[in-house]
């Protein structure tokens, strides 16, 4: 291969979102680490054996049944001590995001609050933290699942070429992100402000960790309309498990899904469509894309 061959093959990468090389071959850690607490509920991980077997005798004879209590003793102990401090962990994660969500007064303050919450590991892979973008007064509200590697290095949401196609789609229908007005703005973020490697779906424990945000988020920009881009977006706001292509063609009243921050809050229309980067690969969608966004029209115009 010449260099242009490899540089176009690192281009290539690029645009797929994969920025780093961690390792020469792919290694699941998931599943090391599945088969790491298996080992540790069996008893039988090779450093609790050595520590067994190492173990001082007691004074007098021990019979094989105490030495297999023993055992399952050790076991016992490995996998509390292994699944205790996730289980505790990710409470209070949760507990210090709504705490610093429901603290956060302004947009100012809500930035703040997710740069400083050291709860999402997220935040130490990524490049910059990707806040929101558009008129603060915006009366229609986007929000997409992630940000990707354009998004990542440029600390914006919606960017690169999915945020120029849905520029274009806003377009169409009299909206933009730099409008003036607020009834022809859009304000855009994403559940999630901190980009998962190499574009992977972010997990549940990601998504629990950020929702308090991202529902404070809503109630401080108080929009209309909110239109939710992807199955993710949709799923973790309107706290469905139906498939995008259900809760499309219709309106869902959101409320938010943390009970903490249900107080006084108002019922707002949303709507699901297809997220641009999916139209990028699919371009088929583009005609159900533009039905969702006529839809989004009508009802706009009807509450004017």
């Amino acid at each position: 291969m010449d260099k242009q061959a490899y540089k176009q093959a690192l281009e290539w990468y690029l645009d797929q979102g994969l920025d780093e090389v961690l390792d020469d071959s792919p290694v699941d850690r998931f599943a090391l680490q599945e088969q790491k607490l298996a080992e540790m509920r069996a008893g039988v991980s090779q450093e609790g054996v050595q520590n067994f077997n190492a173990a001082p005798e007691p004074k007098g004879q021990t019979s094989p049944s105490s030495q297999g209590q023993s055992m399952a003793s050790m076991a016992t102990t490995a996998t509390a001590n292994a699944s205790a401090p996730s289980m505790l962990g990710a409470s209070e994660i949760r507990k210090e995001a709504i705490k610093l969500a429901q603290g956060a007064d302004t947009l100012e303050a809500l930035k703040t609050a997710i740069a400083e919450f050291d709860g999402i590991a997220l935040k130490k892979t990524a490049s910059n933290m990707v806040f929101a973008a558009g008129h603060k007064k915006a009366k229609v509200m986007i929000i997409g699942e992630a940000p990707g590697g354009d998004e990542d290095r440029q600390g914006e949401p919606f960017v690169g070429q999915s945020g120029a196609l849905l520029d274009k789609i806003l377009s169409c229908i009299d909206l933009g992100r730099g409008a003036d007005e607020p009834e022809k703005a859009v304000y855009i973020t994403n559940i999630l402000n901190w980009r998962p490697p190499g574009n992977r779906t972010p997990s549940p424990g990601e998504i629990e960790a950020s929702l308090p945000f991202i529902e404070k988020h809503i109630q401080l920009i108080k929009p209309d309309f909110l239109i939710l881009c992807g199955t993710v977006a949709a799923k973790s706001l309107l706290g469905k498990d139906e498939g995008i292509s259900r809760l499309r063609k219709k309106w869902h009243d959101y409320t938010p899904q943390c009970t903490e921050l249900q107080s006084g809050a108002k019922a707002i229309p949303a709507m699901v469509t297809f997220h641009p980067s999916y139209i990028l690969r699919t371009p088929s969608q583009k005609r159900a894309v533009w039905g969702d966004m006529l839809m989004l029209q009508k009802k706009r115009l009807s509450e004017l």
